[in-house]
């Protein structure tokens, strides 16, 4: 048995890939990839009214810049409890909030952690829940944690077509190496809670009630030369993905755009 089945036993294959390539490339890109999620952050954070003396927990929390806002927002009255698999993400999420003593991190999978029943105010995550092996057990192990009052916020990726941050990165690297073999669209992904009527299948048979599902336009932006933002769009997100599976010969990503490729990726929904 490898280390991530004994470690990770429901979700093995996500446990590696963010512990040995996702991970390792957002550390890189930590700082990047904040700002360009600073728009759906702030907003799940006004959704959620987070309050003085809460007890939260930050799902995927990730390299921690989430944790450390959900913080200060509790006060030292609250506490925040950051969970993620990846511990080259936790790593830099403890440097992060290393000030905030009612702050603290599990390297876990938030599916079958055994939290203390009713322990917790608020659930919340900003793109760290579509990584589940089973959505339905993941949702329901989650809900006992919760106290009678108590709420889930998240935030997901629509689909594909609706956020050009994926399909024109994508899109530019299809026309030299192909089109990427198939996925089942509700594989564990940055995807796979596209579809809003299945999320609203999910929370309510792991027993959610009064489920309210928004779809909210954004611009994701960036400061950052062409040159820059391209780098990060080869090195993170599908584009990335399907250059490691199919790794272009020498040369051949080298050669200018075609004149039919889309404009840099701007709109994002979530």
């Amino acid at each position: 048995m490898g280390e991530y089945e004994q470690s990770f036993s429901a979700n093995p294959q996500q446990a590696e890939y963010w512990n040995t390539v996702a991970g390792p490339k957002w550390v890189k890109y930590d700082a990047e990839l904040d700002s360009r999620l600073r728009p759906m952050t702030v907003e799940l954070l006004r959704r959620a009214a987070i309050g003085p003396g809460l007890d939260v927990l930050d799902i995927g929390c990730g390299a921690g810049s989430t944790t450390e806002q959900i913080a200060r927002s509790v006060g030292p009255t609250g506490t925040v409890l950051g969970l993620d698999l990846s511990e080259p993400l936790l790593s830099v999420a403890r440097d992060r909030c290393a000030a905030l003593s009612h702050v603290t991190f599990l390297n876990a999978d938030a599916q079958v952690y055994p939290f203390a029943p009713e322990s917790l105010d608020l659930l919340l995550s900003r793109f760290g829940v579509m990584f589940f092996g089973d959505p339905v057990a993941a949702f329901a192990n989650l809900l006992k944690a919760l106290r009678p009052s108590g709420k889930l916020h998240f935030v997901c990726w629509a689909s594909a077509e609706k956020n050009e941050w994926f399909t024109v990165p994508l899109d530019v690297v299809t026309a030299y190496l192909g089109s990427p073999e198939p996925v089942p669209p509700r594989a564990p992904g940055p995807l796979a809670f596209s579809d809003r009527d299945y999320v609203a299948e999910i929370l309510s048979a792991a027993g959610f009630r009064d489920i309210r599902i928004e779809t909210v336009e954004t611009t994701v932006v960036s400061s950052d030369s062409l040159e820059k933002q391209a780098e990060l769009y080869l090195r993170m997100g599908p584009a990335a993905r399907l250059m490691a599976a199919r790794p272009p010969e020498p040369g051949v990503m080298d050669r200018p755009p075609r004149p039919q490729h889309r404009a840099a990726p701007r709109e994002g929904q979530a």
